[in-house]
């Protein structure tokens, strides 16, 4: 047998149901992509790009004949988003490492600024709003609940590639909405990894505060004084 079609058609049973080794392997690149974000290497954007290649597959259910025989538009066009943005994503890291000299490291935390978080907040209300609009009209399954994840997807990649700490906080969102969307769509190694990414997630972002917070006091001269003065206000 073709070892692509072997790879599409591969199954495990658990309790009786049906699941998809391309869905739990798509998802195992996803959670080491996140795992290399928290840690700023350069390489989780590839690995992310092969587990969206995967996935694309699985949420085309009707194309591609999976167990649950559903089309899922926004959870399809999420990994093409994936696959577009990572790689802007990637060369963005990949030119930073160089320029920094940090090979592996590939963005330098910050806050967003005031404007930047306004921005972020609207186009996810907007954009749920436009794409429950167009998901719906192509049939998808909770057009809704992925519009909502389709934009936030969006916008966390974007504040990932641009190293926003914030960008961790638009994942906790979209794991919120995923999480029941997937469990009743019948996804179940999705939804279970959502769920792990919830917690990491909250990990992730407590490094990334703590490295923009420590960035910050480095780069600005009157916290630099606070962090190193002594308890009578002197410098050591």
């Amino acid at each position: 047998m073709n070892p692509i079609y072997a790879l599409l058609d591969a199954k495990l049973h658990i309790a009786g149901s049906e699941i998809l080794w391309r869905e739990v392997i798509g998802n195992g690149f996803g959670l080491a992509s996140a795992i290399g974000g928290m840690r700023r290497r350069v390489w989780a954007w590839p690995v992310g790009i092969a587990g969206n290649t995967l996935l694309f597959t699985v949420f085309v259910g009707g194309v591609f004949n999976t167990p649950q025989q559903l089309n899922m538009a926004g959870q399809a066009g999420r990994q093409l988003m994936f696959v577009a943005v990572s790689v802007f994503g990637w060369y963005q890291w990949y030119r930073h490492s160089r320029e920094t000299g940090l090979e592996h490291r590939g963005v330098d935390p910050r806050w967003a600024s005031t404007r930047e978080r306004w921005f972020l907040v609207a186009a996810l209300l907007l954009g749920t709003v436009v794409f429950s609009q167009l998901f719906e009209w192509l049939g998808s399954y909770g057009p809704w609940a992925e519009a909502w994840i389709f934009t936030g997807s969006v916008l966390a990649t974007y504040g990932m590639a641009r190293g926003l700490a914030e960008f961790w906080l638009i994942w906790i969102a979209v794991d919120i909405v995923g999480v029941p969307l997937l469990l009743k769509a019948g996804y179940y190694p999705s939804a279970v990894l959502y769920i792990v990414y919830a917690g990491f997630v909250a990990w992730g972002f407590v490094v990334w505060a703590r490295t923009a917070r420590e960035d910050t006091a480095v780069s600005d001269p009157a916290a630099r004084w606070a962090a190193t003065a002594g308890p009578d206000g002197r410098q050591p």
